[in-house]
């Protein structure tokens, strides 16, 4: 075929076409379709192109969190719809019902994909901000959550209303009338907003802070915040997700400020028995002289208690009307002494030693001081290292620790020393 019989074929189909004016307007939008979405592809690779290609310069890398939250992407996807937009009016034969649809189908899908590359932006932002020193103190994730709702909702009702070509103000008076069903949908999502707000104004809470939350069964470290729930990693690694608005309504503990302060509280009691304290004997005075930690509290000590006993004259010559030192109350200041020399205890916290109400197990003798680290291992260590000691030297001063008796105790001879054994059956005189 040559190209003049090519060209006359041509003619006859063009001539063809006119007389069907459906035909060649379906073909002449099928074309504009097929233009458009190769524009959108081309658009696509100038723009995520050019965007890496930017990115790699120091000063621009915070584009890099534009292309992988696809910012560029997203806007590079508005194209097609604005070439079919702007192009149905070069479209023949297309009436203007088709026309108004068609461009408000159109217009649809730029708003739509415009919304997404605002959402797109959000994340991005939200990365961004998340390396600044400020993200870790203040989280805006909720904020980001909120306004992207927000978005949504507003752009829904665009896209609603240009698809049937009304007015958004239309769609917005029905939405005043539907208050009442919105704020009881959205219940829970103004609750947490509102304590969201509270929580980071207040600076009650930030991402990283151990809490406790016995009633949501939360023990653990806060790894994420967001506009509906705080997100509690535990120490046996669960996670328990607790709604944002019952951090408001409810009472937690946040462990924050022992974190800060550089030093951890040691909290614990010796249940001492009391039927070891007693006097001490002159030559257990002299023997604790020469103990390091006590050297100078027993100086003290003793001329205190002689200038007192000399004061009172003859009267003091009894037992009673004297003052003399215990052993409870001599390893009480060691304790003391021996907290404050300890190379793991903050010497600028509150360090002391106290005897508490005496109760059926025996008289506690509390430690309370604090620990140079807040890491949970160096604590539980330091403070198993100082007990152990304190338990170990108790009978350096004639006390020990008070302990109910258990089965071997009793098989061993407690009971029928405490009952007599006469009174016991002969069965159980032959297991003992």
């Amino acid at each position: 075929m040559d190209i003049k019989q090519l060209w006359l074929n041509v003619q006859a189909l063009w001539g063809a076409l006119d007389q069907h004016p459906l035909v060649y307007s379906s073909l002449a939008l099928i074309l504009l379709l097929t233009i458009a979405l190769v524009l959108g592809r081309v658009a696509r690779y100038l723009v995520l192109h050019g965007a890496r290609i930017l990115g790699r310069q120091p000063a621009l890398h915070w584009i890099n969190d534009f292309l992988h939250n696809k910012v560029f992407h997203r806007l590079a996807q508005i194209t097609p719809s604005l070439v079919i937009q702007f192009g149905l009016k070069l479209v023949p034969e297309l009436s203007n019902t088709a026309q108004n649809f068609l461009g408000n189908v159109a217009l649809a899908f730029t708003i739509l994909f415009l919304l997404l590359t605002v959402s797109a932006l959000l994340n991005a932002l939200l990365d961004i901000y998340a390396r600044t020193e400020h993200a870790r103190t203040r989280s805006i994730k909720g904020y980001v959550q909120l306004a992207k709702m927000v978005l949504y909702v507003f752009g829904a009702i665009i896209i609603v209303a240009t698809l049937i070509d009304r007015s958004p103000l239309l769609l917005l008076s029905g939405l005043g009338a539907m208050s009442a069903v919105i704020l009881l949908v959205y219940k829970d999502t103004l609750l947490s907003f509102v304590a969201s707000v509270q929580l980071t104004s207040n600076d009650m809470l930030r991402v990283g802070d151990w809490i406790e939350m016995p009633q949501v069964g939360a023990d653990g470290d806060v790894v994420d915040i967001t506009l509906h729930t705080v997100k509690v990693q535990n120490f046996d690694k669960t996670i328990v997700s607790i709604p944002t608005w019952r951090l408001m309504s409810e009472s937690f503990k946040n462990w924050r400020g022992m974190q800060q302060s550089g030093g951890r509280r040691i909290k614990r009691s010796l249940y001492i028995d009391a039927s070891g304290v007693r006097f001490l004997r002159d030559e257990e005075e002299q023997k604790l002289s020469q103990v390091r930690l006590l050297s100078d509290y027993m100086t003290r000590k003793q001329a205190e208690l002689k200038a007192w006993n000399e004061a009172q004259g003859n009267v003091a010559a009894m037992s009673a009307n004297r003052r003399r030192m215990t052993n409870i109350g001599t390893f009480r200041a060691y304790a003391l002494a021996y907290l404050k020399s300890h190379p793991d205890i903050q010497p600028n916290m509150t360090c002391m030693v106290r005897q508490m109400q005496t109760t059926a197990q025996g008289i506690p003798l509390e430690i309370y001081c604090f620990t140079r680290t807040t890491a949970w291992a160096d604590y539980e260590r330091i403070q198993g290292d100082i007990f152990d000691y304190l338990l170990a030297v108790l009978p350096e001063f004639g006390l020990s620790l008070y302990q109910q008796p258990s089965g071997t105790d009793l098989r061993a001879g407690i009971l029928p020393a405490v009952l007599g054994a006469s009174s016991l059956p002969e069965q159980e005189k032959r297991l003992m």
